[in-house]
C-alpha cells in the first residue's frame, strides 16, 4: 500500500512543473518500497525536502529528496561514509552526497537500490537509541 503525500508538502509540490512532480512521486515511492518503516520528516527551507529516517530525528536520516525549482536530487546525509563502489555520488561537503535525478533510469536500477539499501543499515547501525515511531510522516513545515 502507498503512503499518502501529507497535504501540506503536497500543496506545495502541486506549484512545480509536472515532470518534477512526477519524478518525485516515483522516487519517493521508490524509496518506500526499499525501507517502508522510514519515518518521512517533511521541510520547507531553501528546498521543499522529504528526508527519510529510521527515527523522528533528522540525524537518523539515511536519505532525502530536496525539491529545487526545476529538478531533484536523492542526497545521502552521510553519505561520505557510505560505501559507493559505483561512483553514484556527487557533491562536495563534509557529509552529504547527491545523485542529480533527471529521469527514472537515474534511481530505478538495481545499483542505487543497494546504495539506499547500504545507507539504511549505515543508520541503523549508527543510531544512538531505538525508535518508537515507524512508517510516520513528520511534517516540518510552518504554515
Amino acid at each position: 500500500m502507498r503512503r499518502k503525500i501529507h497535504p501540506e508538502f503536497q500543496k506545495l509540490l502541486d506549484l512545480k512543473e509536472q515532470p518534477v512532480i512526477d519524478l518525485f512521486t516515483d522516487l519517493r515511492a521508490f524509496v518506500l518500497e526499499i525501507y517502508p518503516d522510514a519515518n518521512e520528516l517533511l521541510y520547507h527551507t531553501h528546498a521543499l525536502t522529504a528526508v527519510f529516517s529510521i527515527s523522528e530525528k533528522l540525524t537518523d536520516a539515511f536519505c532525502m529528496i530536496p525539491i529545487y525549482t526545476n529538478h531533484l536530487n536523492l542526497g545521502f546525509n552521510k553519505g561520505t561514509l557510505l560505501k559507493d563502489p559505483h561512483k553514484l555520488l556527487t557533491g562536495t561537503g563534509n557529509l552529504i552526497r547527491h545523485i542529480p535525478i533527471k529521469s527514472e533510469s537515474d534511481y530505478r536500477n538495481e545499483k542505487v537500490k543497494e546504495l539506499i539499501q547500504h545507507s539504511v543499515d549505515f543508520a541503523i547501525n549508527d543510531i544512538d537509541k531505538p525508535t518508537k515511531s515507524v512508517a510516520k510522516t513528520i511534517s516540518k513545515i510552518k504554515s
